[in-house]
């Protein structure tokens, strides 16, 4: 399965934009009210502020290791740039919830504790679409 059809089939998405096509981010400028930057590594943040509308959000919650933007895409237009490492007790409670009202579940791949040390080398070969997660309980019966 293709990052497209995963993204449109499996989550659910809307619409699917590869980021690095001009073409596709000119088709969406000033359509966006609101982004998450979910990406650690570094990046140009410019193409992402000209698809915000008036008074839109850009959020990071990735790490990048430094930001590079002109500042006239956030002074002419409003935006805001803003980021979020974690939210608290609370905060977390209430994106649980909203989650399961709205059937909102994570992809994960489910491995047995014995295969730990495989799942690390993956981890390391960067061969893995979402989080793992060990099943302590099937695993030790």
């Amino acid at each position: 399965m293709t990052k497209k059809e995963e993204a449109l089939d499996l989550l659910g998405a809307d619409n699917f934009v590869v980021s690095s096509d001009d073409e596709q981010m000119k088709a969406l400028e000033k359509s966006l009210d609101f982004i998450i930057d979910t990406a650690s590594g570094d990046h140009p943040f410019d193409p992402y502020m000209s698809i915000l509308k008036t008074a839109g959000t850009l959020v990071l919650v990735g790490a990048p290791s430094e930001i590079k933007l002109n500042p006239m895409n956030l002074l002419l237009g409003m935006k805001t740039l803003t980021g979020s490492a974690t939210g608290g007790t609370k905060q977390t409670q209430e994106m649980l919830d909203f989650c399961c009202a709205h059937k909102i579940y994570p992809e994960v791949e489910v491995i047995p504790i014995q295969y730990a040390n495989e799942a690390l080398e993956r981890l390391i070969n960067k061969d893995v679409k979402y989080r793992f997660v060990i099943d302590i309980e099937n695993s030790l019966g």
